[in-house]
């Protein structure tokens, strides 16, 4: 039976997106400049206007915000009045306070570690006991082998619409392209993604911002010509494929001038595109101490490690936790059948494998360190550059299985 599976992906120029990077670039210069910095920064963007708001808990780092927040713009490229937001001549308003004494009070020193004895704590098993989780939540990791970088196809495919149209507008192949972009690939599969025997692109969804003097047509022509089947694959792409692009006309008015945008709103652009559940935490402007960040991406870690291994064609974690808690309250595996091994045994190989106490996660993927702005566009999973992409344990996994 034949189903439909459709993901999008925005462009770095989106107001959404636009604000994540904003909180993310103040997040890696805190982090620069005092790596055990707290910060939970959101940016809010309208025509002409940012506002930054937020906890930040900082001993040595001095961040001048507004240059942050208008280098940030800048590097986007809305540079220009005429573009509804000008990095230079917006108006920047910045309003954060420490971080709640209540929260930090169960960060700074978890439940466990509270109630440890001395000897307890000079135990090296107990050394990432210490912190504990900065909220509750759940988080999800997922991996499938469906594509190279073990991604849904759908995302994999929307985001490479997306990275290209940026690629075109600032290599000046395409120099009426602004920064506001978007895209959405629907994929038809005969079957679930690890026994599909059939699979292809049924639509493709392109609006991309312009400059006032170009046409319609050209828009469709160069989209289709420059981006669709250059990133692609031909043999993804049929006699029947639809392509909409541009499809509510112009858009020349774009970025916040064309629509207001808000730290945290692409949440399933970041992750896996709907693929599967997501727990509801945004990751951008979150230090990793916040758990709906550092956890996700261990989660997604874990997953790409058990597919890797070739324990399982798609693997789904999900792990939880209590706000003052270092070890999660619960871990769970989903391989949808196609495990190796039981879900159970997986569980329990993951257990033996991987650490997700918040401080060990912090401590494994080296995460207090400037690299969260380059996260905030074109999705957080998938791409090598990012320590929770590696697969350094899936040989350990694999023979831990045959043992």
């Amino acid at each position: 039976m034949r189903k439909f599976y459709t993901s999008e992906s925005v462009s770095e120029g989106h107001p959404d997106k636009l604000a994540d990077y904003i909180s993310d670039s103040i997040l890696d210069e805190f982090l620069r400049q005092e790596p055990g910095s707290r910060v939970a920064v959101e940016t809010l963007l309208t025509t002409g206007m940012a506002v930054v708001a937020g906890e930040v808990t900082a001993h040595q780092a001095h961040v001048d915000v507004q240059r942050t927040v208008r280098e940030a713009v800048q590097r986007v490229g809305y540079t220009r009045a005429n573009y509804g937001f000008d990095a230079e001549y917006s108006a920047v308003l910045v309003s954060l306070h420490e971080q709640s004494p209540e929260i930090a009070g169960g960060v700074n020193h978890s439940e466990e570690w509270r109630g440890m004895s001395e000897a307890e704590r000079a135990d090296p098993a107990n050394a990432y006991s210490v912190i504990g989780a900065g909220d509750q939540g759940l988080m999800f990791g997922y991996a499938t082998d469906e594509t190279p970088e073990l991604m849904p196809l759908p995302i994999a495919l929307a985001h490479a619409l997306t990275r290209r149209l940026a690629e075109l507008r600032k290599n000046g192949t395409l120099p009426y392209l602004r920064p506001d972009a978007k895209a959405q690939v629907t994929v038809v599969r005969d079957g679930e993604p690890h026994e599909a025997t059939e699979t292809f692109v049924d639509t493709i969804v392109i609006s991309a911002q312009h400059s006032e003097d170009v046409t319609q047509e050209q828009i469709r022509a160069d989209l289709l010509e420059h981006v669709v089947r250059a990133v692609i694959p031909a043999e993804l792409l049929t006699g029947e494929t639809k392509y909409f692009i541009n499809p509510s006309g112009r858009f020349v008015i774009g970025g916040p001038h064309g629509d207001t945008g808000l730290t945290g709103r692409k949440i399933i652009v970041d992750t896996y595109g709907g693929a599967v559940p997501h727990g509801g935490g945004a990751f951008s402007g979150k230090d990793p101490t916040k758990v709906d960040r550092s956890a996700a991406y261990y989660a997604r870690y874990i997953a790409k490690n058990l597919v890797a291994a070739g324990l399982a064609k798609r693997a789904l974690v999900e792990v939880a936790y209590a706000i003052g808690r270092a070890s999660p309250v619960s871990l769970r595996v989903d391989t949808y059948g196609t495990g190796t091994l039981s879900d159970e045994k997986l569980a329990e190989l993951v257990a033996a494998h991987f650490d997700a106490r918040p401080q060990a996660i912090v401590a494994e993927l080296d995460l207090q360190r400037p690299i969260y702005a380059q996260t905030a566009a074109y999705g957080h999973f998938g791409r090598p550059e990012f320590p929770w992409e590696q697969t350094d344990k899936a040989d350990a996994l694999r023979r831990a299985a045959q043992g």
